[in-house]
């Protein structure tokens, strides 16, 4: 490959590179991972859609009261406070991406007297193929931390308005 620059890579450099060189993601990170390259061009994938589309799908089901523990949420309605700035929707969940895979981590809060075994197979059934069908990776694993249950009438408060 003569006349590239001294940091370019090869084909051949790529396709032996481990299919599991992760790019973690949290919250604002923008590390992206490319998923596809053919003679048209290449397609890159962010961490951070990988994360809302786990976090859209985790939603989905009945019984998911809200993503993140309670700091997280309490972080969450602060930052909705501040000017210019808006509550994270991919709080409580956490993404590794590789070239071909994906492992997901969720926390989240479910409402009482829902079967957790039930919801959480509920929940990674739902994440696994929604993010599988959206982006081509395969999803190795998705771990669910329960780190709260709402009860009946803890209803969370809606932030009150800032002006009337």
């Amino acid at each position: 490959m003569a006349g590239e620059g001294a940091g370019a890579r090869s084909r051949e450099d790529v396709s032996t590179e481990s299919s599991w060189a992760t790019t973690s993601a949290r919250a604002g990170e923008a590390a992206t991972t490319e998923v596809a390259e053919t003679e048209h061009g290449r397609t890159t994938i962010a961490a951070g859609v990988v994360q809302k589309i786990a976090a859209v799908a985790t939603r989905e089901i009945a019984g998911v009261a809200a993503l993140g523990g309670g700091v997280a949420r309490v972080f969450g309605a602060l930052r909705e406070r501040i000017p210019g700035s808006s509550a994270s929707q991919t709080s409580g969940v956490a993404v590794e991406v590789g070239e071909k895979q994906a492992a997901i981590d969720l926390e989240i809060t479910v409402e009482y007297g829902i079967a957790l075994p039930d919801l959480a197979r509920a929940v990674r059934r739902n994440v696994i193929t929604a993010v599988e069908r959206m982006t081509g990776l395969e999803v190795v694993e998705v771990n669910i931390v329960v780190s709260d249950i709402r009860l009946p009438g803890e209803e969370e408060s809606p932030a009150p308005a800032r002006v009337q």
